[in-house]
C-alpha cells in the first residue's frame, strides 16, 4: 500500500476514511483501494446509471435451475447449519427470480425475499426481524456499501446469521486478471481483511467457510 499513489478527493464508500490509493487500472474504469478497511472500489463517476445496471442485470440467466441450485447451495447450506426450520430468513438482493428464497421454503423457513429493482416492499424491512438473512451476488454491486450493509445488519434479529456470498479480492495480480472486475456492475470489492474490519465495526462473530461465503454472527448483547 505505501508504494500506492494517493487518490486525491476521494471517500471510501464503506467506512469513509479518505485514506484511498489507486489500485489498477483498465480501459474501463479505474480501481481505487481504502488503506483502513481495505476495501477495492469504483469512483462515483464511473458507476453505470440505474437503467444501464437494470439492464445488465436482466442479461443475467438466473432462472431456477439444477445449475442456479447448485450454485447458491451453500448459501442454503450456512443458513440450514446455524438457524432452527421454522425461522424468518430475509433473501436481499433476490434479483427477478427468487430462487434461494424457493430453496429456503422447500428447507422449512419463512422465507421472505427482497430487491430494489425486482421486488421491493418495504414492509419487509424492519429492525431486529430476521434470524437469517442472505446476500448472494450483491454485495459487489452496493454503490453505498456502509450505508446498505449497516441497513441488513439492523434489520438482523440479536443472535441472528449475515450470510454473504461474493468473490474475493486476492492481490494486484490476480485483481488485473479477474473476471470478477468485467462486470460493469460490479464496483465493491471485498477481501479477508474488508470483511474482518467489518467484523470488528459490528463486533460480530465471523465465519469464512469458503472463498466465496462470509457468515457473520450478530452475537447477543453486542
Amino acid at each position: 500500500m505505501a508504494l500506492l499513489k494517493r487518490a486525491k478527493n476521494q471517500s471510501c464508500p464503506l467506512c469513509s476514511s479518505k485514506l484511498v490509493f489507486h489500485f489498477h487500472a483498465d480501459e474501463q474504469r479505474p480501481y481505487l483501494r481504502c488503506y483502513r478497511c481495505l476495501l477495492v472500489f469504483v469512483p462515483e463517476s464511473h458507476h453505470c446509471t440505474p437503467a444501464e445496471e437494470k439492464a445488465q442485470y436482466d442479461l443475467h440467466d438466473n432462472r431456477d435451475t439444477p445449475a442456479y441450485r447448485d450454485f447458491l447451495q451453500p448459501a442454503l447450506e450456512a443458513v440450514r447449519a446455524r438457524v432452527e426450520a421454522g425461522a424468518e430468513v430475509l433473501d436481499f438482493g433476490c434479483g427477478p427470480g427468487p430462487v434461494l428464497r424457493a430453496m429456503l421454503e422447500e428447507a422449512g423457513y419463512r422465507a421472505q425475499a427482497y430487491d430494489p429493482l425486482y421486488r421491493e416492499d418495504s414492509t419487509l424491512l424492519q429492525v431486529n426481524r430476521y434470524r437469517a438473512i442472505t446476500a448472494t451476488e450483491v454485495v459487489e454491486h452496493l454503490r453505498k456499501p456502509g450505508e446498505s450493509l449497516q441497513q441488513l445488519w439492523q434489520w438482523l434479529a440479536p443472535g441472528g446469521w449475515l450470510v454473504i456470498m461474493t468473490d474475493r479480492v486476492q492481490d494486484q495480480a490476480h485483481f488485473a486478471q479477474w473476471h470478477y472486475i468485467r462486470d460493469p456492475t460490479h464496483i465493491a470489492f471485498f477481501s479477508d481483511g474488508t470483511l474482518q474490519w467489518l467484523a470488528k465495526q459490528w463486533q460480530a462473530e465471523l465465519e469464512l467457510p469458503g472463498p466465496r461465503l462470509a457468515v457473520f454472527h450478530k452475537v447477543d448483547g453486542a
